[in-house]
């Protein structure tokens, strides 16, 4: 009876010391060391952290002293590989990583060729160091505006991506936008030209709607400026707006005047 009391409290024990908070850190391999703050623990005896893993595999850092690092160059990742770090620390006490960001995903794709098949945007990158998204902007109307998206591959081997943007006659300018933890990183401008059928405005004095030649992307402002109206159709309903005198942006137009009776 003694043996099994002893054993109760010993497994009770076990479980009371294995008590932790956990820090999670997500991220891709960037070639750097993490470094952590490791304050006291809350009982006062020793510090906070006890324990690193890094993909599943525990460290050989020390960590029982005010700040350690936390050497990744030791587990043969290769820059761009996903990450995730696991801090154990005692019950009631938590590190701070002072440079969580250098294992988030950074901007350093380079674009080395593209093309532009009908309403399909193709580029290839390499040196991807981490997946992000690319957003595709396309230049008209006097300003960027973003007409697509695809999830980066994050790796630095040569990855082809491809959407389906509009176009229209004439010259197409697009550009790839990718945000990261230091701001925008932007391509640089891609020209075609493009042969097709010009879009054209059918009446710019209109009761009902606003009809085109063709379906296309537009914008309609009124006189004060304010966007009214945006989309893609070959016509817009206007019945329920107001009379008087709008702008309108559509394919490689600017600033069209169409005037509501």
């Amino acid at each position: 009876m003694i043996q099994k009391i002893f054993l109760m409290f010993f497994l009770t024990g076990c479980v009371l010391s294995v008590k932790a908070d956990v820090t999670v850190l997500s991220g891709v391999y960037q070639g750097k060391d993490l470094y952590v703050k490791n304050p006291f623990s809350a009982d006062g005896v020793g510090f906070c952290v006890f324990e690193v893993l890094v993909n599943g595999e525990v460290t050989s850092d020390e960590v029982n002293s005010s700040a350690f690092a936390i050497d990744l160059s030791v587990f043969g990742l290769t820059q761009g590989d996903a990450l995730e770090v696991v801090i154990r620390s005692k019950e009631g006490c938590s590190p701070y990583v002072i440079n969580e960001d250098a294992i988030s995903p950074s901007s350093s794709f380079e674009v080395i060729s593209n093309s532009l098949e009908g309403a399909q945007l193709t580029w290839t990158t390499k040196a991807e160091s981490g997946s992000l998204p690319f957003f595709v902007e396309q230049f008209k109307w006097n300003k960027w505006v973003e007409v697509g998206a695809e999830d980066g591959s994050g790796t630095p081997e040569e990855t082809s991506y491809s959407v389906e943007v509009p176009v229209h006659t004439g010259k197409n300018i697009f550009r790839l936008k990718q945000i990261d933890s230091n701001g925008i990183n932007y391509s640089e401008s891609m020209e075609f030209e493009v042969e097709t059928a010009a879009i054209e405005l059918m009446e710019n004095k209109v009761f009902e709607e606003i009809r085109f030649s063709a379906s296309t992307p537009f914008e309609l402002y009124d006189e004060y400026g304010t966007l009214v109206a945006e989309g893609a159709s070959d016509r817009l309903n206007v019945t329920e707006f107001a009379s008087g005198r709008y702008f309108l942006n559509f394919a490689d137009q600017f600033g069209q005047v169409v005037i509501k009776k």
